[in-house]
This record gives structure tokens, C-alpha cells and sequence, in this order.
């Protein structure tokens, strides 16, 4: 359960701390490993590339150290004025942090989203770490892992940034991860009381859940068209009850989400609802409307209403 804001305690002496971005191309784990990193979910994950879209804070508390997660979106082109927001925050949060770990897969060699993203990175002075995740998928021949291992040592090695590899999925490699990211942090303050995992409300993180099963089940059908808004918690001793609307920008898209005698939204109610429970610690009764709001990635004034706004600097 996601614990309320309480009394921040004074930090033990040598307590290393502070705020690390977690920045990569869509698609190489980034919530994954965050969430593994807290060890409850936070950030919601999928198969479909371009998953994250707000900047979301994990907080890990450790006896030595208190790590504060800033899980981006996936830096990549954008087609859309969503895509630029989104991709105009990650870039923000690189500026805003106290060490960046740069997550690429590491079961591919370098691309030029990878390289891209180095251009991104050169002229900040904010510390990077690279990191290679996914290296359960590395093949199994020790000469083909090099030649992987070796086109991102060639693009970490001008920037003189230290190169870690693990797996978010098996937690092969974490630990030194957790130590590499501690040693390039200095002496502070706990930021956050040691017991909360997250400073986004339970409101937000419900309203990500939906979209999260809206994601898996829908896959390719219902792509990145999909917002969804928490319209009305209502909290009693015995049941938590939700109202939402799930936002779409076609009639098409609408009638697959709903699907044959809303077969399609009585799955994905149920799926949320279960996990809604699993973070609130309790029953809820969830309750789910479709709404068409044509073009709504493309409006500006619509972003920022359904909460998709501009990070500062």
C-alpha cells in the first residue's frame, strides 16, 4: 500500500541521497526497473513502446541511502503535441536531477536512438551512468555478448561514464547497480518520509492502472489514443468506489475498447480493479465510461485537462 505523507525523520549521519532520472529510449524497462528497484508498482508497464507519460517519482529508502527515481518518458521523435511534451519533460528532468542512469537494452546492439540520446546527454553537467539492462536476453555465445557489450563501452568510453550491466526482470546484476548509483551520490537529508514509495496520489497512480490494462489488451488496436480520467473516489470502511472515463479519439477506437456486449471493458474493469486493490489495501467497485474527444493529443489546452502538462525546467 502506498503510504500517506507523514513527519520527515532526520536522516541518519552519512546518508547518502538524492534524485535520479531514469532515461532511455521507449521501451528498455525503465518502469520495469523502477519498480523492481522499489519493490512495489508505481509505474505502470507494457509491451507497447511509449508506456510512461508523466514524470513519476519511486522512492527507494535504504539503511545507507534514500534514492528518488524520476521514471521518464521514452525520448524518441515526436508525431504529435503529446509526443513533444512528453519528450520536453524527459529532457527537463535530466536538468532537474542529482545523477542520471541511462538505460539502454542491452540485449541490442547501440542504435541511433541510443546515439541520439547521447547527443541529449553531452551538455548537461549532470553525472550519467549507463546502464545495460536486459542481459537474461543476451545470447548465449561469450563472443556475441562482446560485440554487444562493446558498441555501448565505445559510446560510454569518451564521456568517461561507468557502464553497469543487470536485469530488471531476474534482479541478476541489481546489487551492483544499487552500489554504483550510491557511490555517485553524496551525503544528504531524507526527501521523503522512509515509508513512502511514491509522491504521486493514489488518485493518479489508479487512473495509470486502468491504462495500463487498457494497453495490454488492446495492443496494436487502441495504440497510444487513450487517456484516462479519475472523475470519483469515494472511500467508506468497507469498499473504495471509482468512477473513471477512458478518453479515445475515434468511434472505432470506442467500440473496441467497449467491445462485443462490452465484453473488452468488463476485462479491463476487472483486471484494474484487482490491482487497484493489491494498492489501496482494499475492496473497490470500479466503474468504467468511454468518451470520444477527437483529436485530443493535438490540443493543448486538453493535455494539460487531462493532466499531461509542461515540466518546468
Amino acid at each position: 500500500m502506498i503510504s500517506e505523507m507523514s513527519l520527515i525523520p532526520q536522516s541518519p549521519e552519512g546518508l547518502k541521497s538524492g534524485f535520479v532520472a531514469i532515461i532511455g529510449r521507449p521501451n528498455v524497462g525503465k518502469s520495469t526497473l523502477m519498480n523492481e528497484l522499489i519493490g512495489q508498482k508505481v509505474a505502470i508497464t507494457s509491451p507497447v513502446a511509449q508506456t510512461t507519460r508523466n514524470r513519476l517519482r519511486g522512492i527507494l529508502t535504504l539503511p545507507e541511502a534514500q534514492i528518488i527515481f524520476v521514471d521518464t518518458p521514452g525520448i524518441h521523435k515526436p508525431h504529435h503535441e503529446l509526443g513533444k511534451v512528453l519528450v520536453k519533460n524527459a529532457q527537463n528532468a535530466i536538468k532537474s536531477v542529482d545523477l542520471v542512469l541511462f538505460l539502454v537494452d542491452g540485449s541490442v546492439a547501440a542504435g541511433r536512438g541510443d546515439r541520439f540520446i547521447v547527443e541529449c546527454l553531452t551538455p548537461s553537467t549532470t553525472p550519467v551512468i549507463l546502464g545495460l539492462n536486459k542481459i537474461d536476453q543476451q545470447p548465449s555465445e561469450a563472443k556475441d555478448i562482446a560485440l554487444l557489450d562493446n558498441s555501448y563501452q565505445e559510446m560510454a568510453a569518451p564521456h568517461n561514464w561507468p557502464v553497469v550491466k543487470f536485469s530488471a526482470l531476474t534482479r541478476d546484476g541489481i546489487d551492483n547497480l544499487l552500489s554504483l548509483l550510491q557511490q555517485n551520490l553524496t551525503d544528504g537529508p531524507y526527501y521523503y518520509p522512509p515509508d513512502l514509495v511514491t509522491d504521486q496520489p493514489e488518485r493518479f497512480i489508479m487512473g495509470e492502472l486502468i491504462r495500463e490494462q487498457i494497453l495490454h489488451m488492446t495492443r496494436e488496436e487502441v495504440p497510444h489514443s487513450v487517456a484516462v480520467s479519475i472523475d470519483v473516489v469515494e472511500e467508506s470502511p468497507q469498499i473504495t468506489r471509482v468512477l473513471a472515463t477512458i478518453y479515445v479519439e475515434r468511434d472505432s477506437q470506442k467500440g473496441i475498447i467497449i467491445g462485443k456486449q462490452g465484453s473488452m471493458l468488463k476485462a479491463i474493469g476487472t483486471a484494474a480493479r484487482e490491482q487497484m486493490q493489491k494498492l489501496i489495501d482494499g475492496q473497490v467497485y470500479l466503474e468504467l465510461y468511454v468518451k470520444v474527444q477527437p483529436k485530443w493529443r493535438q490540443s493543448q489546452y486538453l493535455l494539460s485537462d487531462l493532466g499531461y502538462r509542461l515540466d518546468k525546467d
